[in-house]
């Protein structure tokens, strides 16, 4: 089955996205490569991917998706239009994901939330959208690349980093 990673906010096609977000790439090109090869450096042919939403703003999202490792699963972002990613073949498509890994539960949204299902029960909640710009809360954590210095992130990375600084919500019922 090979490893898990999680990512989201890699905007492929974007220009705009290096100004808006003070990406260090002189140029959509140079972006485009070093998210590429940034990914495939950690993310083998067998690995799962999770990617939280923006894959690619762009009329053929499909040149950037075959050249990515593993089977990627995305979750809608707001720049991701369906039409668009028909030519790709993620291995599922959803607007949220709630799902188990070893002892662990993942809620994984575009959107970052103060509340997710069973936060209070020790749930993970991954995120992106916000590009760095906001701190996770509890047991939550952005993952897109402007957060995790343009790489994919391992699932025990998560994991541990969370588990060092994280305190679960309870307020309340779920």
């Amino acid at each position: 089955m090979g490893e898990i990673f999680l990512t989201s906010d890699s905007h492929f096609g974007h220009a705009n996205i290096i100004k808006y977000c003070n990406r260090p790439f002189e140029h959509i090109t140079e972006m485009d490569e070093a998210l590429i090869s940034n990914y495939n450096e950690v993310v083998k042919p067998s690995d799962t991917v999770y990617h939280l939403g923006d894959f690619a703003f762009s009329r053929t999202p499909e040149k950037y998706f075959y050249r990515l490792n593993g089977n990627v699963h995305l979750i809608l972002g707001n720049h991701d239009d369906e039409s668009n990613l028909r030519n790709c073949q993620f291995a599922s498509v959803q607007d949220v994901l709630f799902f188990h890994h070893n002892s662990n539960a993942f809620w994984l949204s575009h959107y970052a939330h103060l509340r997710w299902p069973r936060s209070h029960h020790g749930t993970y909640h991954m995120f992106g959208h916000s590009h760095g710009g906001l701190n996770g809360y509890g047991r939550s954590m952005d993952v897109g690349v402007d957060a995790q210095n343009y790489y994919p992130i391992h699932i025990d990375d998560v994991i541990k980093k969370l588990k060092k600084i994280a305190v679960t919500p309870h307020h309340g019922e779920d």
